[in-house]
This record gives C-alpha cells, structure tokens and sequence, in this order.
C-alpha cells in the first residue's frame, strides 16, 4: 500500500493543532514516559472536544493509546459516542485499533504527522480509514509536521534503547 501524501503546504490551522498535539507529545515522555504520542480532537466550529497521550502503560490499559483517550474525552464532553464533524490530530499514524474507533466514532477527518511503516492504518500497512466496505470513511491527511514528530520518536526509542543519537 502506498502511504497517503503528504500535503506540500499543510493548513495553518492543521499545523497549529499538530503543535499542540506535538506538546502533548512531549508530556507523555516527560511525565509519564510514554511513548511520545499526542493527539488534539477539534469540533468543526475550531473547540478542543478533547485531548491525550499515550497512557497504556501508566493506566495499564493497552487501548490508552492518545487517540483513544482523547476520543474518551470528547465523547464524555459532548454526551454522545459520536463525534461528528471532528477533526483529530494525531502525531503519529493510527494503528488498526485507534483507526477503527475513529471510523465507529464518525470522525470526519485525521491529520497525523510521522508515518509508521510497521502498524500504520490510515494508508501505511493497512488503508482502514478510507475502506469502502466500512459505512462511514474518515478523510485522511498524513505528514503534517512529520519529521519533528518522527525525530522525536526516534530520541524516544533510542534513550530507551541506550543507542547514542
């Protein structure tokens, strides 16, 4: 599968809420260290619905993923399980688990930054967001900010690894 493209100019606005996601990032390491994994859910009208990071291994919760914990919050937020109109920024590329309860979500779109080329499911290894087969299908834009999000993945793995940068 090909991944999705990258957009040549990424929106201000999906480049503002990826810095915010990108932040949130940086407190699932510095605070929980998480791997470094932020995501910001906005309504169509611009709101924060709800945001995360990476939790599953502080919360000993393998769905705690950032995407999920924000989806949580939004959905307690708005009162309801769907999440029309909403847009989630993600700073990595959303596993098959995260892609599939956008899709149960009605999520309308996903900007993510790094790529991920062993579990990625918006167009990396599977294409689960965009499937036909699937009732509501999430609009996907990859690589916003992706080298900074990438780059600070790779720090993580490597600290955690002992390898020198």
């Amino acid at each position: 599968m090909t991944p999705p493209q990258s957009q040549d100019a990424a929106s201000e606005a999906d480049e503002r809420w990826m810095r915010r996601a990108l932040a949130l990032a940086a407190r699932a390491e510095r605070e929980d260290d998480e791997i470094p994994v932020g995501a910001v859910l906005v309504s169509a009208d611009g709101a924060v619905l709800g945001e995360g990071w990476n939790r599953n291994i502080t919360e000993h919760d393998p769905s705690a993923h950032a995407e999920i914990v924000a989806m949580r919050q939004a959905g307690l937020r708005l009162g309801n399980h769907r999440l029309l109109g909403a847009t989630l920024y993600v700073t990595l590329e959303p596993c098959a688990m995260c892609a599939m309860a956008m899709v149960h979500a009605r999520i309308a779109r996903v900007v993510f930054g790094a790529h991920d080329p062993k579990t990625g499911a918006a167009g990396s290894v599977f294409d689960l967001l965009a499937d036909p087969r699937h009732n509501h299908r999430v609009d996907v834009v990859g690589g916003v900010l992706g080298d900074e999000a990438g780059a600070r993945l790779t720090a993580y793995f490597r600290r955690k690894r002992g390898k020198k940068g």
